[in-house]
């Protein structure tokens, strides 16, 4: 799971809780994310994180569904 600063936006009834959670760390697309989000704490990039809408991982956080890095 990650805790992020800034605001949020249609965030689901499910997320009760403010940090997000990678579904799957074990797949390629979870180490896709997990390794986008830990390069950008690295450099103090921002990034945008989208939901998915579902809190199938853990019942009180939102599952990832997409982050991306700014430039």
């Amino acid at each position: 799971y990650v805790y992020l600063n800034g605001s949020r936006v249609n965030r689901p009834a499910c997320a009760t809780q403010p940090y997000w959670v990678i579904r799957d760390e074990t797949s390629a697309v979870g180490k896709q994310q997990l390794a986008l989000l830990m390069l950008a704490q690295t450099t103090g990039r921002t990034v945008i994180v989208q939901g998915s809408g579902t809190c199938t991982r853990w019942v009180d956080g939102e599952d990832i569904k997409e982050v991306a890095v700014e430039e």
